[in-house]
């Protein structure tokens, strides 16, 4: 199966737009009950999110897990650190590509794969404000030619 296949619940839109990803890993999520239960609901954002190498394990920050309806008191803390399972090579890859200067591990996509929830996570690198724009004008341009190639072929 190939990356980030299963059924897709949360997006981070806003990195692709951001930063240049350079390579990507399939985490699993260590999440309590009403946690799992709220992330079925879609009830997740991944934007302003990070992760982070600490003591040999990685975690993702400021990933907001909405409260699950029915939880009662049972109910988890919404912005709560969770942490990702990798294998310890994963890691090490992780580890040293964050060391470099204006890389960062950012999630991309949260979808639940056999019953599991999976964070795609890559590794990213800033984009300068220039870059932003010529993806912008890129992808007007490719917009542009495939409008013509549909109007063209109905004609």
């Amino acid at each position: 199966m190939p990356k980030g296949e299963g059924k897709l619940v949360a997006q981070n839109k806003k990195a692709r737009h951001d930063y240049h990803i350079e390579d990507t890993f399939e985490a699993g999520l260590v999440l309590q009950g009403t946690e799992i239960k709220a992330i079925r609901a879609g009830r997740i954002n991944l934007k302003d999110s990070f992760a982070r190498v600490q003591q040999g394990e990685v975690f993702v920050h400021n990933m907001h897990v909405s409260p699950y309806e029915q939880g009662n008191r049972y109910n988890h803390d919404p912005m709560r650190t969770r942490k990702l399972l990798l294998h310890k090579k994963q890691i090490n890859l992780l580890l040293a590509a964050t060391k470099e200067k204006g890389y960062s591990i950012v999630p991309l996509k949260l979808y639940l794969k056999n019953g599991f929830a999976k964070l795609l996570i890559g590794i990213a690198k800033g984009k300068k404000n220039y870059d932003k724009r010529e993806d912008l004008k890129r992808k007007d341009a490719k917009r542009e030619i495939d409008r013509a190639f549909r109007d063209r072929q109905k004609a």
